[in-house]
């Protein structure tokens, strides 16, 4: 870039083509809300059978197009944002270098160079002459030593400099620094311009309608590029508070302009995703993105590792000369190489795959509403996913649904199912209030029943799940004004960490406190950890049990056991008189029946959801 061109830079164009593409973003966003919550629902309405099938795969891909218009739009959109800021900063060097140059009576030549007039003490009775100088793009101190290692033109410029302070005219010395003030600005917005060149020549799709994993793993490389190239951009908006409350993230969020707020979902997918206090809208698109990408860069990994071996064992002779089975080397090799990551990768997808049907259920079934991703990460341990039905930053009922004992990503889909379920229901109960029902896997759950009888499990999750429900509140209160109400449901093992979240702390709550929920519903509970309901904080009356089927029943050995291992403080567990809890009439014999549809225990959890107690059915 040269001087003239810098001269006649106008970075609010880059702006207004960033605006643009925001624009273009904006819109992709909504057709392809509109496709999952409108669209595809009236179609279900009208359609059935294969060609019902045929239109919603059509619908999906269409979806999919849209997200990806709207996530690469929304990344062109920052870069041109990031390189105007970047422009703009150099051309406000080079105005303010020509208005100090020409105020001490300096020409500014269009090619940048500077001249200066006659002046100084006469040299043999002559006025030293005037004259023209060209600026170094290099930053110097006057007087510097020469290094003699510099090229030719850097030993010149050293030379000129070291000669304003000898030169008889003193206007030489003064063109020299102006001159290389133009030079220096012209030179960063080269460097800019260098920069960002190639960054927006890559953001550019395929030519043809498919969006493929290769593009949302290029969409990832896209990110990474112009994140490292906006650093600047980024720096000078204002950070999110280190180990900040979901309070403090609220304010934060809140202070941005929309352009900041668009940069930081563009570029920080996964920690915007993960923000507890955000609103739900947010989180949700930014971990939509998070989830496309990852579900690409995992099925390509899984693509790469090899077929598991036909031949796993081999026979040997054995000690005492008996033949014996061992493993072939070539199974053992492939065994500790891929065995557990492509485990991994298979549960990881088929989590995936999990959020991604209920998504393509909105709209369906009793008109379910939207869902929203509040939470992913298929790479911390067991996976997180975090899933609303409904919006609750808006919602008159909220309740969170915690699962227990070998609930993982691979297995999310079931649970999912119910917070399904406990929406349906309670929207039947009370269809005149808006209801949002989450499940929420934000922790490690134990692997197996054995490993369920330890309570370091529950005492990992508990603050996890305490940052999310004060997010919640902040978010409800940021939308709304108030609270609402607000319900937590805990199965099995899950019950114990919500035991566990009412004593827990946080690096924001030292100090722990009440949990900001309304009532509290413990099913097929081991233990919370609380010798008396009235330790959870919600009051007694606030607090709701379920048992499932008779003596030496699948649940019964879950509840006992838990009393047993000492999950129940004092011995006492939620379904005991002596808890003090409200026990409600089930109506199933199993432990994992507390969801199935018409059964008197997914109606009773409505009750309580939609706080319609005078509809519950005691045990």
């Amino acid at each position: 870039m040269d001087y003239a061109t810098l001269k006649g830079l106008k970075p609010s164009e880059f702006e207004g083509a960033a605006d643009g593409y925001q624009t273009i973003s904006d819109m992709a966003g909504r057709a392809r809300q509109d496709l999952e919550s409108r669209i595809t629902a009236r179609m279900r309405e009208a359609l059935d059978g294969e060609a019902a099938t045929a239109a919603y795969d059509q619908l999906r891909n269409l979806s999919e197009n849209f997200h990806y218009v709207e996530v690469e739009c929304g990344l062109v959109s920052t870069a041109l944002n990031a390189l105007a800021f970047d422009l703009r900063a150099a051309k406000k060097k080079l105005d303010a270098a020509i208005e100090d140059a020409e105020t001490e009576k300096l020409t500014v030549n269009p090619d940048g160079s500077v001249s200066y007039p006659p002046g100084g003490d006469k040299v043999d009775g002559k006025t030293p002459k005037g004259g023209k100088v060209t600026g170094s793009g290099a930053a110097h101190e006057s007087g510097a030593p020469i290094d003699p290692g510099k090229d030719a033109n850097d030993i010149a410029d050293a030379l000129d400099r070291q000669a304003a302070n000898q030169h008889p005219n003193p206007y030489f010395g003064r063109a020299i620094e102006y001159a290389d003030r133009i030079a220096q600005a012209v030179q960063e917005a080269t460097e800019a311009d260098e920069r960002w060149a190639p960054k927006l020549r890559k953001l550019k799709a395929d030519d043809d309608l498919n969006v493929s994993d290769k593009d949302w793993i290029d969409v990832d490389k896209d990110t990474a590029g112009v994140r490292s190239g906006a650093k600047e951009y980024l720096q000078h908006i204002k950070h999110p508070p280190k180990e900040g409350s979901p309070k403090e993230n609220a304010e934060w969020w809140k202070g941005l302009s929309q352009d900041e707020k668009d940069a930081y979902i563009a570029l920080h997918p996964k920690t915007v995703g993960g923000m507890n206090g955000l609103p739900a809208i947010v989180r949700d698109e930014a971990n939509r993105t998070h989830l496309d990408v990852m579900h690409a860069k995992y099925q390509e990994e899984l693509n790469a590792i090899p077929k598991e071996p036909v031949a796993k064992y081999k026979t040997i002779t054995g000690s005492g000369g008996y033949p014996a089975q061992v493993p072939t080397d070539e199974y053992a090799n492939w065994y500790y190489k891929y065995k557990d990551r492509r485990d991994h990768l298979n549960a990881a997808l088929d989590g995936m795959k999990a959020i991604q049907k209920r998504f393509d259920e909105t709209g369906g079934k009793e008109h379910i509403p939207e869902a929203y991703l509040l939470g992913f990460d298929p790479e911390k341990n067991d996976g997180r996913v975090i899933l609303a039905t409904g919006n609750p930053d808006t919602a008159d009922h909220t309740a969170v649904y915690v699962p227990g004992t070998t609930t993982h990503i691979g297995s999310i889909g079931g649970d999912l199912d119910r917070g399904e379920y406990l929406w349906m229901q309670s929207n039947k109960l009370e269809p005149h209030s808006k209801v949002s029902t989450i499940t929420w896997l934000g922790y490690d759950a134990p692997d197996a029943i054995p490993d369920a009888r330890h309570d370091k499990y529950a005492a990992a999750a508990a603050p996890h799940l305490r940052e999310f429900l004060d997010g919640n509140r902040a978010a409800h209160e940021a939308a709304t004004g108030n609270h609402g109400h607000t319900t937590l449901i805990g199965h099995s093992y899950g019950s114990t960490v919500i035991g566990d979240a009412t004593k827990s702390h946080t690096s924001y709550a030292p100090h722990g406190g009440t949990l900001p929920v309304d009532d509290i519903v413990a099913a097929g509970s081991p233990g919370m950890q609380v010798g008396h309901a009235s330790d959870l904080g919600v009051g007694s009356e606030h607090v709701w049990a379920m048992k499932a089927g008779g003596v030496l029943g699948d649940d019964w050995w879950v509840r006992e056991g838990g009393r047993s291992v000492g999950l129940g403080d004092d011995g006492n567990i939620p379904t005991d008189p002596e808890f003090g809890a409200h026990v409600l009439k089930s109506g199933v014999e199993s432990h994992g029946d507390y969801w199935d549809d018409k059964t008197v225990a997914l109606r009773n959890q409505a009750a309580v959801i939609t706080g319609l107690y005078d509809r519950v059915v005691y045990e």
